[in-house]
């Protein structure tokens, strides 16, 4: 056998490290890509439960906080340039109660916009967010989680709509008197007559229909109601975890036909089939779990919420349920974009109202999303797109239907 030429074997060796070095700088070269369109890009966020916090613990946004997923500095270091911050109270607080705590978080959102005016705008519109982009300002909007809340009094919605509210969540866990939940039996076999009156009613007044939480058959009522686009504001993919809060691809196609958008949610068991199995199966012991968060908190919701978080974090990290990582949000992302089109997909990570994966615990991971589209090939524009400029684009034409009713030609 022939030996090899040193020279020839040092040609070879060369070659080789030439390809690693070109390697390791096109790594570079995307992590600076990324880093950079991150910088310029005009990120949202469609579902953000903090007002949980502002009301029971008297919650400052410009407070660093090492608790919770979102503040002030950390939505600056992460490159936040729109929150949707929900407006929720329990399926099972109904009545002037529940419109109580509503307004009480629409007033403690209103009140951090005006307490730190540098950093906050509050927005209603699509160009308002815009313009708080422009000026190095956080657009502050509000969605109110649950039709629960507008007590069956559409003058209750107009109130809303008065005092910012830009999107209204059908329903919540459980079933209101006029729309099926996904998590509950149906008792209207989607929505009642007076459902689709709230539904005409948020498009003329310029309120995006959300439908995460709504049961499938809501979902079809809805979507052949409304007139304006609607959104899933905090859903992810049935097809990869069989969660009933997740869309199946035939609605995605659906939403996606429609103009709307599907927001995918951060939460472990709507990204893991495996998590989710395994809380299944845990059963009672979830059930004793959830007995003793309410017997620590008591009425107070965003305790109730935090400490749920950390129980279900040290079942992963003690190995009850498997551990799921951030980047199960690239293939929920990934798979959306596959079924419904790049134009139909954003970011709605249900912060500080759900259970993070590991290595997104908090809103300064969202870069990670953006180089992760980045090394999957997605073009910046469409990357753009799902950070942010669906759900302007989104927002924009339901204030255009809202516009056409109001004048009389879309009656």
């Amino acid at each position: 056998m022939t030996k090899p030429k040193i020279s020839h074997l040092l040609y070879v060796a060369a070659v080789l490290l030439l390809a690693t070095s070109l390697a390791g700088l096109h790594a570079d070269s995307i992590s600076d890509r990324a880093r950079a369109l991150h910088k310029r890009a005009l990120v949202v966020d469609t579902h953000d439960d903090t007002p949980q916090r502002m009301v029971w613990d008297k919650f400052d946004l410009a407070h660093h906080d090492p608790r919770g997923h979102i503040d002030i500095p950390r939505m600056r270091e992460g490159n936040l340039g729109a929150i949707f911050f929900s407006i929720w109270v329990p399926s099972k607080v109904t009545g002037p109660l529940a419109v109580k705590r509503a307004l009480a978080q629409i007033d403690a959102v209103r009140e951090q916009v005006r307490l730190h005016p540098a950093d906050l705008a509050l927005a209603t519109t699509a160009a308002e967010v815009r313009a708080a982009h422009a000026q190095g300002k956080i657009a502050a909007l509000m969605g109110v989680e649950g039709g629960h809340m507008m007590d069956d009094d559409l003058g209750l919605l107009r109130l809303y709509a008065a005092l910012g509210v830009r999107y209204l969540t059908l329903t919540h866990f459980l079933n209101n008197n006029w729309a099926d939940s996904s998590t509950d039996k149906p008792a209207h076999n989607g929505l009642t007559d007076f459902g689709k009156e709230v539904v005409r009613e948020l498009n003329r007044l310029g309120v995006i229909v959300d439908i995460s939480h709504v049961s499938d058959k809501t979902f079809a009522d809805a979507l052949a109601i409304t007139k304006a686009p609607v959104i899933a504001s905090h859903s992810s993919s049935r097809a990869i975890c069989n969660h009933p809060r997740n869309m199946t691809d035939d609605m995605m196609r659906a939403l996606a036909k429609n103009g709307g958008v599907i927001h995918i949610n951060y939460h472990y068991t709507f990204l893991s089939q495996e998590a989710l199995d395994a809380t299944r199966a845990m059963g009672k012991e979830v059930t004793v779990v959830d007995q003793e968060v309410e017997k620590l908190c008591g009425e107070n919701e965003a305790c109730q919420v935090m400490e749920g978080e950390r129980r279900a974090h040290e079942m992963m990290t003690s190995g009850k349920v498997p551990k799921v990582s951030w980047d199960k949000i690239i293939e929920h992302i990934d798979h959306a974009v596959k079924i419904a089109g790049v134009d139909h997909v954003g970011l709605g990570s249900d912060f500080d109202g759900a259970t993070m994966p590991f290595g997104m615990e908090d809103v300064t991971k969202i870069p990670q999303i953006t180089e992760a589209l980045l090394r999957k090939r997605y073009s910046e524009k469409d990357i753009e797109k799902i950070l942010g400029g669906n759900t302007l684009r989104v927002l924009a034409e339901v204030e255009r239907v809202s516009r056409t009713m109001q004048s009389g030609a879309g009656k």
